[in-house]
């Protein structure tokens, strides 16, 4: 693939070069026209392999959409512009393990996978990389509620904030993601719980000085409408912070330097 330099830009093609954008990255890229047609591709047997990789592939993104969803609130402003296609990139991780299913039709059983755990949702800013006070994680044993607890800390010794900050805010969020399976009846993927799927909540702590030790901190997120968890699903429980400047008696995001992880799945 060519990368194009030059001070002419354009899209579309010319002279069976083909000009194109790369979402996530910089510049004009290039490629020579050609390939099968669509119709081979849909029909052709010496294209079976790319059928089942291209069905596969469309079930591992839409369970990545899920976790976007269940997210939306707060993704923004804390993950890269990359998210959507790592989020697919892991749920192929996860339907690699199925050796149940036949090539085409084999499960993102997230259930049964870690691939999850430890996701930072920007890969350019961890969140042990700029919070390390000590903290605490627990969830119901009906899996609809999870705390979120950070004894008293002084925020200089344990919080690497970026310049201009004055405050900060630490998050809980918790959401819903179904596994999901190949159905033969309408040739799609499907989640086995879609009215689970999605559900969740996102918590807050205060506003909290960056110069002052702060107390003691419980953020608890709780799944609206008291659902009932089956063995199909599992919960993301995501921690996070967001960094923000006070002027007056407002406080401004940061666009930058806020983290959120996948601490555990339960």
């Amino acid at each position: 693939m060519a990368k194009q330099t030059g001070l002419v830009r354009y899209t579309g093609t010319m002279g069976g070069v083909r000009h194109f954008k790369i979402k996530g990255l910089q510049g004009d890229f290039a490629g020579i026209v050609g390939g099968p047609s669509a119709d081979q591709i849909k029909n052709d047997p010496a294209f079976i392999r790319t059928r089942e990789n291209m069905k596969e592939f469309g079930g591992c993104a839409s369970v990545g959409k899920t976790v976007r969803i269940g997210l939306a609130s707060i993704l923004k402003q804390m993950s890269d512009s990359r998210i959507a296609g790592r989020l697919t990139a892991i749920m192929k991780k996860i339907q690699l393990e199925d050796t149940a299913n036949p090539r085409g039709q084999r499960a993102v059983t997230v259930t049964s996978s870690t691939a999850l755990a430890g996701l930072d949702y920007n890969k350019n800013i961890s969140l042990a990389g700029v919070f390390n006070a000590p903290y605490t994680l627990t969830s119901t044993v009906a899996r609809d509620s999870a705390t979120f607890t950070i004894p008293a800390f002084n925020p200089g010794n344990y919080i690497t904030a970026p310049s201009g900050a004055t405050h900060f805010r630490l998050v809980n969020a918790i959401n819903v993601v179904s596994d999901w399976k190949y159905n033969p009846s309408t040739t799609e993927y499907e989640a086995t719980d879609p009215t689970l799927s999605e559900l969740n909540d996102v918590q807050y702590s205060g506003y909290l000085d960056l110069s002052a030790v702060t107390a003691n901190t419980v953020i608890t997120t709780t799944l609206p409408g008291s659902p009932t968890m089956t063995a199909t699903v599992s919960v993301m429980n995501n921690i996070g912070i967001e960094f923000y400047q006070a002027v007056g008696a407002d406080y401004y995001l940061f666009s930058a330097g806020n983290a959120l992880t996948c601490q555990e799945l339960f």
